[in-house]
Formats: C-alpha cells, structure tokens, sequence
C-alpha cells in the first residue's frame, strides 16, 4: 500500500534534510495576485491591460524571487552568525536550466501561481515559453554543478557557488544545410530577472606586471606589481532548497573596466579609443570559452580563470569571514572544491594572498592551502588536462609562477626522499612540464595541493589512481578517493517528468524527491500488470509531449509507437556518435539492398543532441553526416517511414527535459576508458529507459544496480581495449573482416549522403579506417548484434515495460544528493546549518 503518510517532513532521522524545517505554502492566491500586479506596476511600469508577455514574465519572477528572498537573508545573517563551514564551489560552468519552474517547485508555490496567474488571465506556459535559458556551461560538467548547489541547498548546507556571468553563453547552434554554425547566446537580451547586481561589492582584479623583493622589518617579502587590473562585479543568483526554505548563493563575477571611459580621449574625437579600456576588460566575462586555437585565445581563457578564482577567493576572506578572524584557522572554515582543471590557478593565488598580502609563513600559507583545496578530476584523456606554457603564465601572472615553482621545488624535494633520484619519476612527477614546451601541469599541481583528489565514477576513480595520476597515487594512497556523479530529482523527474512523478508519489509517497532511494518501492510494482499498464501510457504521453515540443520547435513530429532510441552529449569522437550513425546506415543498407523488407524492421526514431566545439573540426564533419543521413533516410519511400533520424538544433537543459522522459534507449557507448561517469545516462535510466553501453564510466555502476538483463551490454572492457593497442590496432582489419561493416562505410564513402560528391565525408571514412582513436570499428559488430537484442526485446513491450520500471527502482543511487553525502563524509567535512 502506498504511505499516504509519508511526506518530505517525515524523512530518517539521519537524513540531513531532517535538520531543516519544513516551510509552509508562503501565499495564498489573492495575496499572489496583489504582489504581482504590484511588481508588473512598480517594477515594470506598465498596466496588466498594457503590459505584453516579457512584462509578465518578469513581473512572475520577481513575485516568486521575493517570496525567496526573506529566507535568502535570514540564511546568510545565520551563516555569518554561526561560522558555519562553508563549501566553496569553484566551477567555470554552471548549466542552469531555466529558473522559474524550479523556484516554483522549491518555494511550493506552483499551484498558487498558475491560479494566480489565469485569475490575470494569463498562462503560466506562456511565461514558461517566455523564459530564456542561462547558457553558462558546455554539458555535463556545467550541468553537474547546478544539480550539486541543489542538493547542497536542498541539504542545508551552507555553500557559495562561484563562477562567470558570460555574457555569452554557449553559442546557439543551427544547422545551415546540414552543417553547425554557431549564433551569439543573448541570454541576458530581455534581462534576466534571477541575479543581484552587487558593483559595491566589487574585487580589483590584477596582471601582468612583474615582482620585486623588499625588506620587511628583516623579513625578506615578494610583492607584485602588476601591469593592469579589472574589476570583478558579483551577480548573485538564490539557489533554494527544495521545500525546506533554505537558500544558498551563487556568485558570477563580471568583468568591467577599472577605468571604463576616458573623457580627454573621447573630447578630442577618438571615441573608440576612449572606450578601448571598457572593451577590453569586458572581453575577460564575454564569451564561455572562447576558441583557443590561437595565441589570443589561450591567453584569454587564462584570464577567465584567474578573474573568477581571484575574485571568489578574495571575497570569501573579505565578506564572508568575520573581521580579524584566524587564517590558521581558515580549514575549519571553508572547503575550495576544484571543479576540474578550470580553477586550479586558485591555490597559487591562495599562497599569494596567505604570504605576501598577510604577512604568513610560508610553511604556515602551504599547510593551509593544503587542508582548503580538494580537486574533482573530471577526465581520463591527457589531453583534457590543462596545461598552460611558462611564458604565458609568466607573462601574465609572474607573481603566481614564482610560486609554483617553489610549490614544485619543494614537491620533488618529498619525491627524492621518498623514492630517491629516480630521474625518469621526478620528470614524470614534476609539476612542470618540459615536453613539447615548458608548461605548468594543472591536474599535478591540484593533486600536490588538494586535500583529496576524487573521481567521479568507481571505474574512473580506479583508472585515475592506476594510470593517469599513478605515481602520484603511490605517493599519497590516502588522498585519492571517488564519488560517483548524480543528478538532481527534482529537476529530472519532479519538473521533467511530472506524469511519471505523480504515478511514483501515488505509490511510494512524497519522501523520494530527497530520499531517492525510496524508489526500491517500485521493484514490486514492476510484477503488477496495472501500473506496468499505467507506466506504459506515461511513457506514452512523454512521447506525444516531445512530438508537440519538437513540431513547435522545429517543425518535426515523432510516432509515440516507433522505440525512440536516444543519444544526446556533447559531440566528441570518444563519445562515439560515428558508432550510433553506422548502425543506422547499416539498417537503411540492409533494407535499400534487398537484404530485409522494410516491414520487417523494428521501428525507431533515432534523436541526436549534442554540440560541436567551434574548432573542433571531425566533431562538425560528423555533425553534418549525422543531418546528411537524415536528410536521406527520412525521405526514401523505400523506408517506409519504420525509421526516423531526428537531430534538433541547440540541445540544452529545456529539451533534455522533453526528450529524457520520452526516450525508451540510452545510447551510452563511449570506448572503455574513456568516458569519466557521465550524467546523461543516470537521467535517462531513472527516467525509464534501457541502456546500451559499455563497461565505461557509470554505466558499470549502472549495470550492476540494474541487472544484465535489463542492461543491453557490447564492445571491449577496458583492459581488452588496451590489450588491442598493445597488439597494434588495425582498423582496417575489422572493415575487410565484416561484410556488414564495409557495406556501411562504403554506402557513406559512395556519396550516398552528399549528392554524389565522395569527397565531403571522405575525411570521416578515413579516419576510421586508418586512425579510428577510439575504435569504433573493433566495437561494431559488437555493437550491431546488442542492437538486435534491443529490438528482439522491444518486440514484447510488457517486458520492457517491466525493465524500464526496474531500471527506475534500482537507480536511486544516482541522485546528487547522495553525491553530495559522500563529499561530505570523505573530503568536505561540513555540517548542515541548524
């Protein structure tokens, strides 16, 4: 029987969320109304009779932003009273999503708003259309950090996110005859009614330069003389608890001029000089990552990096610390997570700061820096690992080099006590790199630095501690931990899936949305026809919603009875998306050669999403095979509409939303030993669709929660693929090998897919046949027979049905809450506030 009982209050005693009051419903209708005819008024200027969809919109936000904003100040005044410790969050993506639902949804004010609102006589899916999406990440990284800052406000513990206000988001992708070109993200066009402005609040934020030595009362010192500076102005932006009225910070830093308009310059004509300052420093917080292909750009990713890390530690010890704290007491106070390589400048500016701006020792700075710092590695490929050349870093930050080098100096120093002059490791150990050029490595340095060092999936972490930081492994054991990834359920199931949302509530009560693991519930209900019938019609119903999204979106529509087979990540060789499209090309082959009827086939709806990085060439070219495929399958007769490739435009928070609870496949292929967790595969399995995939990342925890046989499982494990390299891979061999196989690429290297012309995917064929990195072709027969077992068991659709509810029951593991109580029991050491 279901526990109509059971609600987020009444969670285990040992649960965090059992520290935090739950908060009642703040309004009721007709006071909601008042204040946001009060807001669109006073806020807006403009009548309710007058006022058009963006009004309303802001005036919305700003009615929910201030039922939140009491609690948000209550919780900093109690922050600062208690002296809580503090997780520190440093991440150069955060992938929000769109805002009002999920304030909505956190403050229980969804019902009185939508009442509200049709009272006004407007829809709240107008003002959910209204709503533009802050593309201030790349993909999983920027989307992790956002389900983490949820789960730690949804937890009470108290945390700052720190990051960039980019101006410019990630681009927006369209497609020009099948090929990505990137528009500029205005996310901030209209306004964006969620941030704070605080320019008073402002950090001065310096390079260039050079350094000199001084006496201080006999004390030889180091101090910086830098060459220019920015100021760093923070937005803050609430992150609410769900339904606990906590309310944590994230802090954006934008770059502005410390000096942004030369009258002189400007009255004597030059307008364009007198304004060269502004543009300049704005260019630090214009772009999320811009290309770095050139010197420039190198360079000025360098420059984003050092602004935020500077500007989030300086603010953290000189507004969030009480005046005359401590600093040897600093651990006990904050907790600075390296969210990847991105960050790592920050322990050379923690140094700075500790020795030449407070006057510590340096013994005394490095002890603790070394107890603040704890770093996520977020990739097993080398070059994923930031690197920055000494003369870039020389130039720019002189001061922090100097630094590192000693940090370095002192490092290899432990190296030869513990493990004598063995030349060949101290090279290999040496945050200093001397091949191909002389460049600091940033993941060595993190690692010398950081407290702990995790990865973010068991497999990952084990590969991370036995080949891509070994020796470092072996030199600090106690350092290296994991902590598998996890997504927030409120945003991918609560606000995403609410059908499927309330059919779990009905049968298990309100207590998963914190406690996912109460999905356990479900296993039984799986063995009842009744709610696999219920689950089956939901599934149904995410269908029809992603074809209503997708023909107002792009004119597109989908069959809700064709088995929707889902890949969307970013587009990047390991992730393999060439794999996914030779199994498509094999199945159209097979049926324009004869080899099988049309009829015959399993029906499918094929859907990509994923964006290439601009100068990421392969990854475009595959782009546009992916969309050339489809432009010709989708339009042969000889189909007869059994399959469908459907590739979306500009994949982001909002369409995930609609195409995770539609999907019934989750293509996760990646080459083992390449992918580091992923979080694209955790959503889509809680959501009720089967996973394909390899040994690789999390899906191995995946497949052991699930079962084998709710899991479609091909290609090598990772000790074969690096068997293979040994041996001497030879792509070209599997493609002679497999008739199946060469009939694919033949068709692709044909011009079947470019009006005849051989030459456009020719680069493509190539690689695969003579480089193939990632070894797509050894994986695809492999691949190829997995893919018939999917359709052999789509063909029973109740026993699916039954998978796919397993795979939700089994799956509460992957919530980021659970991430967030490993952090906190193995590296963060923080406490709830009370």
């Amino acid at each position: 029987m279901p526990d109509t009982q059971n609600s987020d209050a009444t969670l285990r005693p040992t649960h965090p969320l059992a520290l935090a009051p739950v908060i009642a419903p703040p309004a009721s209708v007709d006071g909601f109304v008042k204040q946001f005819l009060a807001n669109l008024n006073f806020d807006q200027g403009v009548s309710l009779s007058a006022s058009d969809a963006n009004d309303q919109y802001l005036a919305l936000a700003g009615t929910v932003r201030d039922y939140l904003m009491a609690r948000w100040l209550e919780d900093q005044t109690r922050q600062r009273e208690q002296q809580a410790k503090t997780v520190c969050y440093l991440s150069a993506e955060y992938l929000l999503g769109k805002q009002l639902d999920n304030n909505l949804l956190a403050a229980r004010l969804g019902e009185i708003a939508t009442e509200a609102l049709a009272q006004c006589g407007i829809s709240m899916d107008d003002m959910r259309e209204v709503e533009v999406e802050p593309g201030l990440g790349n993909g999983g990284l920027g989307r992790l950090a956002a389900c983490f800052i949820d789960s730690l406000a949804t937890m009470s513990v108290p945390t700052i996110g720190y990051g960039i206000r980019y101006e410019y988001g990630i681009f927006r992708q369209t497609f020009v005859n099948g090929e990505q070109v990137e528009q500029p993200d205005a996310w901030l066009r209209m306004g964006s009614p969620w941030e704070f402005p605080h320019p008073e609040a402002a950090q001065t934020i310096s390079f260039g330069g050079r350094t000199e030595t001084y006496d201080d009362n006999g004390v030889t010192r180091t101090r910086w003389i830098p060459d220019w500076n920015v100021l760093a102005v923070p937005y803050n932006m609430m992150v609410p608890g769900y339904h606990n009225g906590r309310v944590n910070t994230l802090r954006l830093w934008r770059a502005v001029a410390t000096n942004a308009f030369d009258l002189r310059i400007f009255n004597s004509g030059d307008y364009e000089e007198s304004v060269r300052a502004q543009t300049f420093a704005e260019n630090i917080s214009k772009v999320l990552y811009p290309e770095d292909s050139t010197p420039q750009g190198k360079e000025l990713r360098l420059q984003q990096q050092y602004f935020f890390v500077a500007a989030s530690i300086n603010d953290f010890l000189d507004n969030v610390l009480l005046e005359g704290f401590d600093l040897n007491n600093l651990p006990d106070r904050v907790i600075f997570q390296l969210n990847d390589t991105h960050p790592v400048i920050a322990v050379p500016e923690l140094m700075r700061v500790l020795v030449d701006e407070r006057g510590m020792e340096w013994e005394d700075a490095w002890a603790i820096t070394q107890k603040c710092f704890a770093y996520t590695c977020h990739t097993l490929l080398p070059e994923a690992l930031e690197v920055w050349s000494v003369d870039l870093l020389g130039r720019l930050l002189p001061r922090h080099l100097e630094i590192i080098y000693r940090i370095n100096d002192e490092f290899l120093e432990e190296v030869r006590e513990r493990f004598g002059d063995d030349m060949m490791r101290i090279r290999n150990m040496s945050i200093i790199g001397e091949h191909p050029y002389r460049s600091v490595r940033m993941a060595y340095l993190a690692t010398v630095a950081g407290a702990k060092v995790n990865g973010v999936a068991e497999l990952h972490s084990q590969l991370l501690r036995d080949k891509v930081l070994h020796e470092f492994a072996e030199m600090y054991p106690d350092k290296f931990t994991n902590v598998t990834n996890g997504v927030t359920p409120r945003r991918f199931i609560r606000l995403a899936n609410p059908s499927l949302a309330s059919l779990i509530t009905e049968a298990l009560g309100a207590g998963w949305t914190v406690d996912l693991e109460r999905l356990r519930g479900l296993e039984a209900l799986a063995e009842d026809p009744e709610f696999r019938e219920r689950f089956a019609a939901v599934k149904a119903a995410n269908k029809r919603r992603l074809s209503d999204v997708l023909q107002r979106r792009d004119g597109v529509t989908i069959d809700d009875t064709h088995l929707l087979d889902v890949m969307v990540k970013r587009l990047h060789e390991y992730k393999r998306q060439t794999l996914k499209v030779l199994h498509i090309v094999t199945e159209y082959e097979r049926i324009i050669s004869g080899t099988v009827a049309a009829a015959d086939i399993q029906p499918r709806t094929f859907i990509f999403g994923a964006k290439a990085a601009p100068g990421y060439a392969m990854a475009k070219r595959i782009i546009h095979l992916i969309n050339s495929v489809a432009s010709v399958v989708n339009n042969d007769p000889r189909v007869e509409g059994r399959l469908k490739v459907v590739f979306p435009p500009n994949y982001n928070v909002t369409l995930a939303e609609s195409i995770i609870p539609a999907a019934d496949l989750s293509e996760q292929i990646s080459l083992a030993g390449k992918e580091a967790s992923g979080t694209g595969n955790m959503k889509l399995a809680l959501n009720g669709a089967l996973t394909i995939g390899t040994d690789d990342g999390a899906n191995v925890e995946i497949r052991q929660l699930v079962g084998d046989d709710n899991f479609f499982l091909f290609g090598m494990t990772e000790p074969e693929v690096e068997a293979l390299w040994a041996k001497g891979y030879k792509p070209a061999d599997f493609y002679q090998a497999d008739p199946q196989l060469r009939a694919a690429m033949d068709l692709i290297a044909s011009g079947a897919f470019s009006g005849g012309d051989r030459t456009v995917f020719e680069p493509i064929v190539s690689n695969l046949l003579y480089d193939d990195r990632f070894m797509v072709l050894a994986d695809y027969a492999s691949y190829i027979e997995a893919q018939t077992q999917v359709d052999l068991a789509y063909a029973d659709q109740d026993a699916w049905t039954r998978s796919a509810i397993l795979n939700i029951a089994r799956c509460g593991f992957f919530s980021s809450d659970r991430s967030m109580r490993d952090y906190l029991d193995r590296i963060w050491h923080a406490r709830p506030l009370l």
